[in-house]
């Protein structure tokens, strides 16, 4: 072989390692990287040590091994929420930008507030719902009331001289507390606090005479024997705080609990919505997770996108309902 042959030959050579190089630079992303391949970023949009937070946290915790990559939280507190969602809520759709939501952010804030700028059942892909927040019905041990049915009784007695508390107009206690008396027809005085552990307080002060709360503010009281209890938001059949009986056992349809879940910007690729999907499913049936729910007055399920869609239509109509009710208007 010649001089001219053997540089040709070179030449075939390195162009072929050339193509070789530039296919692998050309293939999809998916082909290069199978998801995850790094780590992902969780926004809450609560304080630490919230519930949402303090759930988020259990549940990524389950999942981060499952997923061989670590879930890293970004606590974005601020507006009910609506701070931390509309960050998620730009993020590219790629998987590695998830939002822990909750009923505040992705309910009632759109609701209530007149600058959130986005619509939840438009503009994010609804993944899954893994907890339940129900309320609770406590009151004064002094008030002379032990049951649901005679709490409303002696409410209709009193005409509208007994008084609800709230952690503030909006907040779920005090909508779960207006629903609550349209659906057994009856009135008292809501009385608004700066915060849920405020408007209990005033309860067991004497204050005030019943709040429906969620359950985290007032369960240690209860079993301190400060407050009575007298039921739950969830409806028949649940049994989430020991045998206190449904609120809707004496008041048929009621039910108003709230929900934490799991979305992400609108667009995931659906490969990536099947991975989390499992993933997390997977993550909520793990019995390690029952303390940290139960520490937090939550019950474990898991909604898909399908129901997660269905229950969250019923979720923003009911809460709408109840802000018109109490006469809230969008600031």
């Amino acid at each position: 072989m010649n001089n001219s042959q053997i540089a040709r030959a070179s030449r075939r050579g390195f162009l072929g390692t050339l193509s070789a190089i530039a296919a692998t630079q050309v293939l999809p992303a998916g082909a290069q990287e199978l998801y995850p391949g790094r780590s992902i970023q969780l926004i809450v949009p609560n304080a630490p040590g919230s519930s949402v937070d303090t759930i988020g946290r259990a549940v990524a915790a389950r999942m981060a091994p499952l997923l061989q990559q670590s879930l890293v939280v970004d606590n974005r507190a601020g507006a009910a929420g609506a701070i931390g969602v509309e960050a998620g809520r730009r993020a590219a759709p790629d998987g590695y930008t998830l939002i822990v939501g909750s009923t505040s952010a992705i309910t009632t804030a759109p609701l209530l507030q007149k600058a959130v700028p986005y619509d939840p059942l438009r503009d994010l892909d609804l993944m899954a719902v893994f907890a339940l927040l129900p309320n609770v019905l406590v009151v004064n041990p002094a008030l002379p009331v032990q049951t649901t049915a005679e709490l409303i009784a002696y409410a209709r007695s009193k005409g509208d001289k007994t008084n609800m508390a709230s952690a503030g107009p909006g907040s779920a206690s005090h909508l779960a507390g207006v629903a609550f008396q349209n659906a057994a027809g009856f009135t008292s005085l809501h009385v608004p606090y700066k915060g849920g552990s405020q408007g209990v307080a005033s309860v067991v002060a004497g204050e005030t005479d019943w709040v429906l709360t969620p359950a985290p503010a007032a369960m240690s009281l209860v079993k301190a024997g400060r407050l009575r209890l007298l039921g739950h938001s969830m409806g028949p059949g649940h049994k989430p705080v020991g045998d206190a009986p449904s609120l809707a056992s004496t008041v048929p349809g009621y039910e108003f609990s709230g929900w934490i879940g799991l979305l992400a910007p609108k667009g995931l690729p659906q490969s990536v919505t099947r991975k989390l999907l499992e993933i997390s499913e997977q993550a909520i049936r793990q019995p390690e997770l029952k303390a940290a729910f139960e520490t937090n007055g939550a019950v474990p399920t898991f909604l898909n996108p399908q129901e997660f869609q269905a229950f969250l239509v019923k979720d923003i109509e009911l809460n709408r309902k109840a802000i018109q009710t109490a006469g809230l208007k969008a600031e």
